[in-house]
């Protein structure tokens, strides 16, 4: 059963990513495909439960070389984000970059993997860092490379 913390959580991250989209659209795609120097994508899983496709939007604090790398922190709450948990039961995802949607697959970072993108993502955004202090949850690092 859900707290009322959680559900206030998980309302915030709904809202937010609703702002997100509206400043898309409100803009015809002009504004809101980076915040700061991070780039933002647009994250397709298939729901582990309903099997159907879920989206939501995020920042991509290294992307390079092909490859995404996004942070599951939901803000440094001790619970995965949803679209954690998809990817994990389905790696095949799409990610839309500038209303371009290509085929990924995601994986979590492994250990070594993660110590070498960590400062990277810190740099990039700070809030990074503050939130893994928030959690005893440790923060997957996510990579997603093209599918082929």
């Amino acid at each position: 059963m859900k707290t009322l913390r959680n559900r206030v959580t998980d309302f915030g991250m709904h809202a937010m990513n609703g702002m997100h989209r509206m400043l898309l659209a409100l803009s015809r795609g002009r504004l809101g495909w980076t915040i700061g120097t991070m780039q933002t994508v647009e994250l397709h899983t298939t729901g582990r439960s309903s099997g159907k496709r879920r989206s939501t939007m995020l920042t991509a604090p290294v992307h390079e070389g092909g490859r995404y790398v996004l942070v599951a922190s939901k803000g440094g709450d001790d619970r995965h984000p949803f679209w954690y948990l998809n990817l994990v039961a389905q790696p095949d995802v799409d990610l839309t970059i500038r209303n371009v949607t290509l085929p990924f697959r995601a994986r979590t970072a492994s250990s070594a993997e993660k110590a070498e993108l960590w400062p990277r993502i810190v740099a990039a955004y700070p809030g990074y860092g503050a939130y893994q202090g928030k959690t005893e949850r440790d923060i997957p690092v996510v990579i997603c490379e093209p599918r082929v």
